[in-house]
């Protein structure tokens, strides 16, 4: 009878061990998840707004024809290049923070346009050239 005792004991200590483990697992599955999907969200929203910042600036610049602007204009291209073959798709890419932080890089270089633009700004009045964005009639093809 003693034996039994001590026997259930450790049976139900082993039980208890085992559903608890499971019920943890599954927890933690679900945490993790949340984790991944808000953190996900954060990164696609940045690299969005990096996108859309370059694909502006890119309108903005393309009838400045000077060497400055064309140094910009690349740095931009390059900007957007990078970001179109990020993998959004594939989490266990093994370079994607390095790659991630390569953009963010890309960006601050690129955010210098802003402080230096003088293809429209710089320009006397009466001088400058048009502010008409050209906007492709089909925006979908736009990535």
């Amino acid at each position: 009878m003693f034996d039994e005792i001590v026997m259930a004991d450790e049976r139900f200590h082993g039980e208890g061990y085992q559903e608890g483990y499971a019920e943890g697992s599954h927890v933690g599955v679900v945490e993790g998840r949340r984790y991944g999907l808000l953190h996900g969200a954060k990164i696609g929203s940045e690299i969005g707004c990096y996108l859309g910042f370059a694909l502006t600036w890119q309108c903005l610049l393309q009838n400045c024809t000077d060497e400055k602007n064309s140094k910009k204009i690349k740095a931009l291209d390059s900007l957007i290049g990078m970001i179109q073959k990020f993998p959004y798709e594939d989490p266990t890419y093994d370079k994607l923070q390095e790659d991630l932080e390569k953009i963010r890089g890309k960006f601050k270089q690129g955010s210098l346009i802003r402080l230096a633009f003088n293809c429209y700004a710089a320009k006397p009045p009466g001088t400058r050239t048009s502010t008409k964005l050209h906007v492709p009639e089909n925006r979908s093809k736009i990535k």
